[in-house]
């Protein structure tokens, strides 16, 4: 580990062996060592200089969709009888974001030197999990690395579309009542407040419609500072709460799986992740003790990841997974009758990726049913805020007339 904090970044210019021109950037602990690791790969140098970082720029973290891009490129080049180094080195080349071009360089140079592929994705534990790093161990073991890495490529890609149409689907609502709340707050800060100087000289009671509103104003206006920290802090507190406290977190998502439609939602896509993480890792030659130990850490909801390891003492116990499945009311009917199909026939692995399938579309249609329903909800929410606001500072002048 101190050897990778001391290491820097050199770009350098040069030649390979056929005389093409390269240019790339290479980690290394000083310029001497960088020029050898250079002329070890064939390149003769025209320039080599440590890579400065910009004054004013700010470092994008490398997100699971990367790794997703990363592993079905180094799966295409293994396919294509790539070797593994040299398939760093291309893909590095290709990068357009530096985050992942310095760590794809981190793990060629660690393979390079004599290392396990394993081996160098377990130094990054951000960016890899038990769950890749055990099937890569595996494959390196059982030399079935371009095979496991298709697989995985193709369960990552998988599980980033899910992610990305739940979040799109979440995504339109919160933009609406944010608009909301802001129009809400701009019109009680500073257009309540000159209806607030008219109403002063009427000499009427006002309705009570406008006096709420009226005291909603003045309470913002005063004391915005104050309700701004408390909804910053409280927001800060819930998330610190959920990060630190593992039994409000599992509060939290056992609340989550029982709300109106986002519960839907979130039940199928762990029953899809689920199904689509056991499959990958039985396909892979796992154990079922150790796939179910690594599907429990993918299950993205805690209720679910206590279940799935229930169902792994069970196994452990001698009883099928199936069986196990049955005995639990968390799972649907559906995947335990495949799972029994699976198990007789030997293919369980093509099972489970079939309940995935159906689970996934089901996320799909239960996130196009919810966007048809929440697009004229939210536009009523706008228009009730926004309505209301207005209603309750015209209400006096409409009285007043009827007066006159």
């Amino acid at each position: 580990m101190s050897q990778a904090i001391k290491s820097r970044l050199f770009a350098f210019k040069g030649r390979n062996r056929n005389g093409d021109k390269v240019v790339g950037e290479i980690k290394s602990e000083d310029l001497v060592n960088a020029k050898r690791q250079l002329r070890k790969q064939g390149v003769i140098c025209t320039s080599v200089k440590t890579k400065g970082k910009p004054l004013f720029t700010r470092d994008k973290k490398i997100i699971a969709a990367d790794i997703a891009i990363f592993t079905r490129q180094l799966a295409t080049m293994l396919n294509a009888g790539v070797p593994l180094v040299q398939s760093f080195s291309i893909i590095a080349d290709v990068s357009d974001k530096p985050q992942i071009k310095n760590l794809i360089w981190q793990i060629r140079d660690d393979v390079s030197a004599g290392g396990g592929f394993a081996t160098a994705l377990r130094q990054n534990p951000r960016q890899f999990d038990e769950l890749f790093c055990s099937l890569v161990a595996s494959a390196e073991a059982t030399g079935t690395l371009d095979v496991i890495l298709n697989r995985l490529a193709h369960h990552k890609e998988k599980a980033e579309k899910l992610k990305s149409n739940i979040k799109k689907a979440l995504t339109y609502p919160a933009a609406v009542m944010l608009l909301a709340l802001l129009v809400s707050a701009i019109l009680l800060i500073e257009v309540v407040p000159v209806f607030a100087e008219t109403f002063r000289g009427f000499g009427t009671e006002l309705p009570a419609f406008t006096l709420f509103v009226l005291g909603l104003s003045d309470a913002l206006t005063t004391w915005w500072l104050l309700i701004v920290c408390a909804v910053s802090a409280t927001l800060l507190g819930f998330r610190e709460a959920h990060f630190r406290n593992s039994e409000f977190a599992y509060a939290v998502d056992e609340i989550i799986l029982k709300l109106p439609v986002i519960g839907l939602i979130t039940y199928h896509s762990v029953i899809a992740r689920f199904a689509r993480t056991l499959a990958t890792t039985l396909a892979a030659g796992l154990p079922i003790i150790e796939a179910l130990d690594s599907t429990a850490d993918a299950a993205g909801n805690r209720p679910y990841q206590k279940a799935i390891l229930q169902l792994r003492n069970e196994v452990i116990s001698g009883i099928s997974l199936q069986q196990a499945i049955s005995n639990n009311t968390m799972f649907p009917r559906l995947l335990q009758q495949m799972t029994a199909i699976g198990e007789e026939s030997g293919a369980l692995d093509e099972m489970l990726a079939n309940v995935a399938s159906y689970y996934e579309a089901a996320v799909d249609s239960a996130i196009d049913n919810f966007t048809s329903l929440i697009e004229p909800l939210m536009m009523a929410v706008l228009g009730v805020l926004v309505g209301g606001l207005l209603i309750a500072m015209y209400l006096p002048i409409f009285q007043l007339g009827n007066v006159v």
